[in-house]
């Protein structure tokens, strides 16, 4: 059934029709609701479902409020009450340090390097003391047991760095431990060593869980590396 035009209410037939603003129209009476200029899909303008030439189509105009002392009285308040709020907010939040994020894999790596370097500082800190007191230490090894036993009742840790001296003087560097690399390695400092997937490190002594000292046998260059990155041969 053919629709009826929005404006003469007669029917409206496929050849004059006009498909416009939700409604349907004759392309006579599709024109503009203040001049009657007889418009088309590109000229008009819709306002309120009604057509509109250019030149009458409504413009929307601000209401101007005055500026009346109850009117001042609210804006001020307002003011006061987003500056309230905004002060709660924020001596609730202070001192609660930073806000919970998501555990995502590119943090959990962020989180492993910053792990991995706090431990490379650490041992070239310990390498640098355990270097830098080996030679005044190594002195009196040849009277340790009379300095032990006159100075070990009155100073608790001297027995205990003594075992660990003896242990890392023990082996000498040619005869430590022999461990294959299952992965490449680049040093991430100066006192680490890089490697290859292959290599053959040398004269291995264990610093900690994590780490290790030795030499590469095939570039000659020693320093730290990780443990989990070799394997005992």
């Amino acid at each position: 059934m053919n629709p009826k035009c929005s404006r003469c209410n007669l029917v409206v037939y496929p050849t004059e029709k006009v498909n416009c603003l939700d409604k349907y129209w004759h392309k006579g009476c599709f024109s503009c609701e203040v001049c009657k200029m007889t418009l088309n899909m590109k000229n008009y303008k819709g306002f309120e479902k009604r057509p509109y030439c250019n030149a009458h189509y409504p413009k929307t105009n601000f209401t101007c409020v005055a500026d009346t002392p109850e009117n001042l009285r609210l804006k001020q308040q307002s003011k006061m009450q987003s500056q309230v709020l905004y002060r709660e907010d924020f001596e609730k939040n202070k001192g609660k340090g930073f806000s919970v994020v998501a555990d995502t894999p590119e943090l959990q790596r962020i989180k492993k390097t910053q792990d991995q370097i706090s431990n490379i500082k650490y041992h070239e800190e310990f390498e640098k003391r355990k270097m830098g007191g080996e030679a005044p230490q190594l002195q009196p090894s040849s009277p340790s047991p009379a300095y032990q036993s006159a100075g070990s009742q009155n100073y608790h840790f001297e027995p205990t760095p003594e075992p660990t001296r003896q242990a890392a003087a023990g082996p000498p560097p040619s005869a430590g431990k022999r461990y294959r690399a299952v992965y490449d390695y680049s040093a991430a400092d100066e006192d680490e060593v890089s490697f290859m997937d292959g290599d053959v490190i040398v004269d291995v002594q264990q610093i900690d869980e994590g780490w290790m000292y030795g030499r590469v046998e095939r570039t000659g260059q020693q320093g730290m590396l990780p443990a989990n990155y070799v394997e005992a041969i």
